[in-house]
């Protein structure tokens, strides 16, 4: 009789230590990844899965069935390591359900990164060949620790900062010398900015002679920041050229269409945040009121039919406008472009055009239009002659918009009316894209998409002798547009012969510090340093770079 007990199935589970095989690749492309910053590496919840797929189990059915789990776990965290905000933030939009089949293939496609697959790649090759010789789970092991180190360096309390003498909202900041600012401190900037904003007001009040009539016309423009315009090379543009003053450091303080449109309708207050666009605005904040109240009649106008999203009644409601004055489809007008989610889009030339005889018609003295335009949105198709359509690449939309502002300044030219444009683009297209998002994606309100030109332009109101546009240079967002309306209805000198006081209309211009929000996502920039929060009541990151 045998003196030695069969084995247990309990004692069967355990194995040979196998180390992490094939998983080494998974996590070597991580740290490659990292390396190269496309990755954001969380090192506690890796360590504890890479520590888990570690642990020794013999029986085969149960190693399966940790690989089963395991790969879904996997996807999960990859997507937590990137730079991208949470996937439910994109379920979250109902847009989505809308979009057209060849704009989300378009969408999956620019998710592929042909050089971090060749990097991919080669990490695989390299594998296949070293993992003969070499017992590859020992460099996964010293890459958790090399990434580990750097985790434990960034948690070591930071240097004693210096008092900030220029931390306050809507001033520009000077570096400091400390380390990196924690939560709590960010979250306070943040208050007190709103706190400070909440307190700010454009006074638009009736002079005492009473200026001669002329018309506003606040052209609204979709998906264009200095970003987009330096990336298909127009930032010199004949437009923006023959303004009269040029914002070069304005913020939309938001990327969304929506919320941009109800900021710049708002301009008359202080930025608020996100939630506080969808509540009634405070007395006088209605940049639109405020000039109904002076006697100017109020017209909106699209070259889209703005059912998207709801951006019409959302536009109307929160702005108090009135419905489109030549309807949502207007008559004789053939389209030009169709929208990502298959919607006309008209030629911005068409639109203004025949809106402006429309105008003419009127026995108004004077005319303030909200004008929206979508020529620029990311998915639009050009329109053939056939009917069908075809992709039109960003820079001739925006070669053939330009030209068409232009045509359109001309015509208010010849008609002899005193006119004042304001073109202020809503947010940039994201041509370039970053860490954090694809190309086209506006989810978190970075720099590059808030970053918009901002132009005005006086049309008949006196000679201002200059041949190049007035920089306004400082920190500016929609207060300080409201401010120049404000001060050009004050000034009844201003009329056809005298030259144009520019100082007098640009002098201590209100100043806005960077702050824009997305629903539960706050991009700041602190100390000249941006800063993204992508969860609401969630942590502060640094804002990642652009790739080099």
């Amino acid at each position: 009789m045998s003196l030695y007990k069969p084995a247990t199935p309990a004692q069967k589970i355990a194995g040979t230590w196998r180390g992490l095989g094939a998983w080494n690749v998974y996590f070597l492309g991580k740290f490659l990844l990292t390396w190269t910053g496309h990755l954001n590496f969380q090192v506690l919840p890796n360590l504890i899965f890479a520590l888990v797929l570690l642990i020794p189990i013999g029986h085969p059915m149960l190693r399966r069935a940790r690989t089963l789990i395991a790969i879904p776990v996997a996807v999960a965290l990859l997507y937590q390591d990137t730079w991208f905000p949470p996937f439910t933030r994109l379920l979250a939009q109902p847009g989505v359900l809308d979009f057209s089949f060849d704009y989300i293939v378009e969408l999956l496609g620019r998710f592929i990164d042909w050089q971090v697959c060749a990097l991919l790649l080669l990490l695989v090759v390299g594998y296949l060949f070293l993992n003969q010789w070499l017992r590859l789970t020992t460099l996964t092991l010293i890459g958790f620790a090399w990434v580990g180190m750097g985790t434990l360096q960034s948690l070591l309390p930071p240097a004693a900062d210096q008092p900030m003498a220029n931390t306050q909202p809507g001033q520009s900041t000077a570096p400091s010398s400390g380390g990196e600012p924690d939560d709590a401190t960010l979250n306070g900037y943040l208050d007190k900015f709103y706190l400070a904003e909440s307190t700010r007001k454009v006074e638009f009040k009736e002079p005492a002679v009473k200026p001669p009539p002329f018309d506003l016309l606040v052209i609204n423009i979709c998906s264009m920041a200095w970003d987009d315009l330096d990336a298909v090379g127009l930032r010199d543009n004949s437009l923006f050229s023959q303004m009269d003053v040029i914002f070069d450091n304005f913020n939309s303080a938001t990327a969304y269409s929506g919320p941009a449109a109800i900021r710049l309708l708002r301009a008359s207050c202080g930025q608020t945040s996100h939630a506080q666009l969808y509540k009634p605005p405070a007395d006088q904040c209605l940049l639109f009121d405020d000039l109904r109240k002076l006697g100017f009649s109020d017209e909106l106008m699209l070259n889209h039919t703005g059912e998207f999203d709801g951006f019409l009644q959302e536009v109307r409601e929160q702005g108090e406008l009135p419905a489109p004055a030549l309807g949502v489809i207007p008559a004789g007008l053939p389209r030009t472009y169709v929208g990502f989610d298959g919607s006309p889009i008209w030629r911005d030339r068409d639109v203004l055009s025949k809106w402006w005889q429309h105008r003419l018609s009127e026995n108004q003295p004077n005319m303030a239009l909200f004008y929206n335009t979508t020529t620029l949105h990311d998915g639009n198709r050009q329109v053939q002659s056939d009917g069908g359509t075809q992709p039109a690449d960003y820079s001739s939309r925006a070669q053939v918009l330009l030209d068409d502002l232009n045509s359109f300044l001309k015509e208010l030219q010849k008609s002899g009316r005193r006119v004042v444009v304001a073109i202020v683009p809503e947010h940039g297209a994201a041509l370039h894209g970053d860490r954090m998002q694809i190309s086209g994606m506006r989810e978190i309100p970075s720099d590059s998409i808030t970053h918009v030109p901002v132009g005005i332009k006086l049309i008949n109101m006196g000679d201002n002798g200059q041949t190049v546009p007035v920089h306004v240079t400082e920190p500016s967002s929609y207060l300080a547009v409201a401010e120049i309306i404000a001060r050009l209805y004050a000034d009844p000198e201003l009329s056809t012969g005298q030259t144009v006081d520019w100082s007098k209309l640009l002098t201590d211009l209100p100043q806005t510090a960077k702050v824009s929000e997305n629903s539960g996502t706050v991009v700041l920039d602190y100390n000249g340093k941006p800063y993204v929060r992508i969860k609401e009541n969630g942590g502060w990151l640094p804002y990642p770079q652009k790739l080099k």
